[in-house]
């Protein structure tokens, strides 16, 4: 059986950045990679790195040494006009402060990035992504008519509508209660399984890191342990 394909990898990435004068080393020689179809997930404690790690893989930031390569482009190689046609091409976003456009209704939030696209029909797509999150009936209100945690439902359609290849999450139920994060944390991972997606999901609490096939901790900047499971681990080393 062959491998699968790697849709994600990181080669001794650093990030170093100037802080009054001196030299901060915020990621050291972080390498991994991650299968099609896989969900990893950051952990670590405040500070370790997790968001700035999330922003390299992303193309979001650059690296001050070492390489990412995503869905086959080396974002390294790439200038910021490069990176983010990437990033239109094959990656999704859910931040854990939704980020939706305040002045755009739900509707009109999930079918920016269809539009942007060029996809035709890109209402009735819409539509039918927010049906898919049991928000059919809000399509017409707006960010601040909406709870913490339909906002965050919003922002999964929105993500999920252009059908990526991978979707990058940054602490999605950070700001929700535990019973709204479990309901969203539901929804992620349900649709990322009927979309055959790529999750890399940033999070500081174990319980959703351990609903992910692979976890990656950081500590100050450095990968401190790398879990994946049984059968994943023997098919990668067979590979």
């Amino acid at each position: 059986m062959s491998a699968t394909p790697d849709i994600l990898q990181a080669r001794q990435l650093g990030k170093t950045v100037s802080s009054e004068g001196e030299k901060l080393t915020i990621l050291h020689e972080i390498s991994f990679s991650v299968p099609t179809g896989a969900s990893l997930a950051v952990v670590g404690r405040s500070g370790s790195g997790k968001s700035s790690l999330l922003a390299l893989l992303a193309g979001l930031d650059t690296p001050s040494v070492g390489e990412v390569i995503l869905a086959g482009a080396a974002l390294q190689t790439l200038d910021e006009d490069g990176r983010a046609a990437v990033r239109g091409r094959c990656a999704g976003f859910v931040f854990q402060s939704f980020q939706l456009l305040p002045e755009l209704t739900a509707l009109e939030n999930v079918m920016l990035p269809l539009e942007l696209a060029g996809v035709r029909g890109a209402e009735a797509q819409a539509l039918q992504w927010l049906e898919r999150v049991e928000l059919g009936h809000r399509l017409h209100h707006l960010p601040r008519q909406l709870s913490g945690g339909e906002q965050q439902r919003v922002a999964l359609a929105r993500a999920f509508a252009p059908g990526p290849q991978v979707l990058f999450a940054d602490e999605p139920t950070g700001s929700l209660d535990s019973a709204t994060g479990a309901v969203v944390a539901d929804l992620l991972f349900a649709l990322n399984r009927e979309m055959g997606t790529t999750l890399v999901l940033v999070t500081h609490d174990d319980t959703l890191a351990q609903r992910c096939s692979h976890q990656l901790r950081l500590q100050a900047g450095q990968m401190i342990d790398w879990q994946v499971p049984a059968q994943t681990a023997a098919l990668e080393q067979a590979a």
